[in-house]
């Protein structure tokens, strides 16, 4: 039992990226196509993560041509190049399966706001001991 936490442990990410539910996400994931290499950037909302440890996975919808496609993705897939946050989102419920009814705006998250001056009293700070220095 012990190897087999192990062998988890290696195949684990460090970092695998700060996301969660709600967020609209860029995954950078690598394709192989014979024995050329390149990434694919999949642009879309994170609608429900699973499970835990290795076995980790998210997915992520998108339109594509007035069609929704859903794609689940293990997050410490070695494929998975970075997952990029392009817009945070404000929602209440773990699993947002009521997006696929939905049609046009009516499938909008709300935004996260982060405040600016949450990081000002940090950076004011710094500010003032390089001054004092």
């Amino acid at each position: 039992m012990n190897e087999i936490k192990a062998i988890e442990a290696t195949q684990m990410k460090s970092n695998p990226g700060q996301f969660k539910v709600g967020d609209t996400v860029q995954v950078h994931f690598k394709i192989i196509e014979g024995k050329t290499e390149r990434i694919q950037i999949y642009e879309g909302l994170v609608i429900a993560m699973k499970n835990s440890g290795v076995g980790k996975t998210f997915t992520v919808r998108k339109n594509s041509y007035g069609v929704g496609v859903e794609r689940v993705f293990p997050l410490h897939s070695p494929r998975i190049a970075k997952v990029e946050v392009m817009r945070p989102g404000k929602v209440r419920r773990a699993k947002l399966y009521y997006i696929r009814e939905k049609i046009g705006k009516a499938a909008k998250i709300k935004e996260l706001i982060i405040k600016k001056n949450a990081h000002a009293p940090a950076a004011a700070a710094k500010n003032t001991e390089a001054a004092q220095s």
